[in-house]
């Protein structure tokens, strides 16, 4: 169990981020359109994986920001901001702020990636929802970086994952 704090005050999470290293467990998202979005999906590329409570607070929409501009256009690098914000509040977000290079994906139909990659509150006022962190994902799926945001009010720290793409 993780312990991180919102505004201050102590919150778990169920478990610990996957080890750096390692085969990125499975999951099954749901996109915008409603399809489904599977690990296998994302092979072939890096995959930043944005994980947030909700695209609904000032910290949240400026990683997805900060997201949107790093990877910009490159065809090699995605990114999939997750939460358990329902799919249409998401693509209404990303259309209002102009955010064209994320993936907003929802945990709302498979809740179970929160166990899985060790995110999910389990304790304090957000209990249910994700914790902010950060995985990468090399071209095979294996984990090349990982943060657990201490403070769910902080955003992470961009520069490892700058430094990991400009070195691919």
């Amino acid at each position: 169990m993780a312990s991180i704090t919102l505004q201050g005050n102590p919150t778990h999470t169920i478990g610990e981020l996957p080890s750096v290293g390692t085969e990125a467990p499975d999951f099954i998202m749901t996109r915008n359109d409603l399809s489904e979005v599977r690990l296998h999906d994302c092979l072939g590329k890096i995959t930043i994986l944005n994980i947030f409570p909700s695209l609904d607070t000032a910290t949240c929409a400026a990683a997805m920001q900060k997201f949107n501009d790093i990877i910009g256009s490159q065809n090699d690098v995605q990114v999939l901001c997750i939460s358990a914000d329902l799919p249409f509040a998401q693509q209404r977000f990303c259309a209002a702020k102009h955010l064209n290079n994320v993936i907003p994906v929802s945990i709302f139909r498979n809740t179970n990636f929160g166990k899985l990659y060790g995110v999910l509150i389990t304790d304090g006022p957000l209990a249910g929802l994700l914790s902010r962190a950060v995985i990468v994902l090399d071209k095979q799926g294996k984990i090349v970086h990982t943060e657990q945001v201490k403070e769910l009010a902080d955003e992470p720290n961009y520069q490892p994952i700058i430094d990991y793409i400009k070195a691919c």
